[in-house]
């Protein structure tokens, strides 16, 4: 056993000596876990930001005044005042997203204890911002009608107040989450590249005729690439999330950073592992990346990044479970966000695990008969 534990450490060794003298995939790292984690969360936005908005006022009262006073940047630009034979045009060239129809009497009817119908016209083009926007502007009309009415000492025909308190993550902002999640995803990528690519290299340079000579055996041969390549990762993800995430982004981690590189660790055992097996499918470099890319483009879309597993269809949601990357994503956000200890996150850990054991075994086997045939 020792023996083992020996040659496995002495072939990460030199897996590390080889991927420290390839400067491609050097440059790769750096920048994956630096400018693609900071360029994504700074430039991806879910939340309404500088949005445009036109108001018909067929009011033109002190209410419909208040109501242009009041939506501001920076969510919304400062609003212009169009005639109702303008919004077409303006919709169509996309000079606004929002178009709000203030009908006539709206105060009077507003003052007298009627509920007025106040239209809300939106170019959904850009579908996450049209969504979030009428329901910022609606609360936006609402709060003001709100505030007139206490003003003018009048009886409020409104529906009750609805207040929302967001939790872990007060102010809703898409920074916060996509800069975390954007480290999940390129932990995904660059487990499977790197793993693969380290045994193409190996066989395109004629080094693996090397190792078959060797006293070795394949399984220490692939144990230790995934140590050495997982390693390399592990501290790639611990000091984005200090250095990028936490100081350049200033987004603040929750959860115990000990426990949440623990769970990285299974996972890229999990991950790795698969990279070893699609490299014994694969003849060539670019035949890995082409049976890569539809992999992680799988695993990261629909593990819980982007869409909700709540928003799938139940087949999908369950098909997704013997993916290590929803367990994953479920671990991170649970801890980092959450602050979820040990006793919260041992079933995803156990699941990585069980599903690492798996493609591990499956990569060995098809590793064995690789280095068969190519002796």
């Amino acid at each position: 056993m020792l023996r083992h534990a020996i040659n496995i450490f002495r072939l990460g060794m030199k897996e590390l000596a080889s991927l420290s003298r390839d400067v491609v995939m050097m440059v790769l790292i750096l920048y994956t876990f630096t400018m693609a984690v900071y360029d994504v969360a700074k430039g991806v936005r879910t939340e309404v930001q500088n949005a445009a908005v036109a108001i018909v006022d067929d009011d033109g009262s002190d209410f419909s005044r208040r109501l242009f006073d009041a939506i501001q940047p920076p969510y919304f630009q400062h609003p212009i005042r169009v005639a109702r034979d303008g919004v077409e045009d303006l919709l169509n060239h996309g000079d606004v997203t929002f178009v709000l129809h203030l009908p006539p009497k709206l105060q009077a009817d507003l003052l007298s204890g009627r509920q007025p119908e106040i239209a809300i016209e939106v170019d959904a083009t850009a579908m996450t911002q049209a969504g979030v926007g009428t329901s910022y502007l609606q609360n936006i009309v609402v709060r003001t009608a709100r505030e007139f009415l206490d003003d003018q000492d009048a009886d409020s025909a409104l529906p009750a107040t609805v207040v929302t308190r967001a939790l872990f993550n007060p102010n809703l902002e898409s920074l916060r989450f996509n800069a975390v999640m954007q480290v999940l995803e390129n932990v995904t990528i660059l487990a499977i590249i790197l793993v693969g690519a380290a045994v193409m290299r190996e066989r395109e340079r004629g080094t693996i005729e090397h190792l078959m000579v060797m006293p070795v055996t394949a399984a220490e041969i692939a144990l230790a690439k995934i140590w050495a390549n997982g390693l390399v990762i592990l501290v790639a993800v611990a000091l984005s999330l200090i250095f990028v995430v936490g100081w350049a982004l200033g987004v603040p981690v929750s959860g115990s950073l000990p426990l949440f590189l623990g769970g990285a660790a299974l996972y890229l055992f999990a991950a790795t592992s698969l990279g070893i097996l699609l490299a014994t499918v694969a003849n060539s470099m670019p035949q890995l990346g082409l049976l890569a890319i539809p992999i992680f483009v799988v695993m990261n879309l629909l593990s819980g990044t982007t869409t909700p597993m709540e928003a799938m269809p139940e087949w999908l949601g369950v098909a997704m479970q013997i993916s290590p990357s929803t367990h994953f994503v479920a671990l991170s956000q649970a801890i980092l966000y959450r602050g979820a200890g040990i006793e919260t996150v041992w079933p995803q850990m156990s699941w990585i695990l069980c599903l690492g054991l798996g493609f591990l075994l499956l990569a060995l086997l098809r590793f064995h008969a690789m280095l068969a045939r190519q002796a």
